[in-house]
């Protein structure tokens, strides 16, 4: 046996735990549990920079995580609400250009009856202009909560028991204060 590929061989077998933080200028090693735990040691919230290295920056990393979850409430009710007042905004535009207003006059000369859609100014913004920008805004805004949702989802699958407390507490908190007109079942799998 050649000892150039017994040593090779050798070298490819040994435990290179000692390299594990190679790369990390800082000695911060995150712990990646794909099982439940309550242990905080080397735990890292999404990014390596987000380290949990004391007592201190686990509550503060808590408290964060409350706060990123009710925000996410606040954003769902905030896009509910902008989708109502566009859905009155769109109701109230007219189907298309509005010329300037002429009377109908029926056989005994007296005015008829006119919806008063066409009694309103020209707004320069026809129903279906409106519903196509809106629709533009909603998907920017539905790809931005599913973004929001992803990370909340990637912040749950930290597998630790104290955050995933933080999360549930967060999204109840939210609720409580953001989701007044909101029926509580979810329509987002995933958060």
């Amino acid at each position: 046996m050649d000892h150039s590929s017994h040593d090779h061989h050798h070298h490819m077998m040994m435990d290179h735990s000692d390299h594990s933080g190679h790369g990390d200028m800082g000695g911060n090693q995150c712990s990646m549990n794909m099982l439940f735990t309550w242990d905080t040691t080397n735990l890292c919230i999404v990014f390596r920079q987000w380290h949990i290295s004391s007592n201190l920056s686990l509550v503060a990393s808590l408290v964060a995580v409350v706060l990123i979850c009710a925000g996410y409430e606040a954003l769902r009710e905030g896009i509910r609400r902008y989708e109502a007042a566009l859905a009155k905004r769109v109701e109230t535009a007219p189907l298309s250009q509005s010329r300037p207003y002429e009377p109908h006059y029926s056989d005994d000369e007296s005015v008829a009856e006119t919806p008063l859609s066409l009694l309103a100014p020209p707004t320069g913004q026809t129903r279906t202009r409106l519903t196509q920008r809106a629709h533009v805004t909603k998907a920017v805004l539905y790809g931005i909560q599913n973004f929001y949702a992803f990370m909340i989802m990637l912040i749950f699958m930290t597998y630790n028991g104290w955050v995933m407390l933080a999360v549930s507490f967060g999204a109840g908190l939210g609720y409580l204060v953001f989701g007044g007109s909101t029926a509580v079942t979810k329509e987002t799998a995933c958060h």
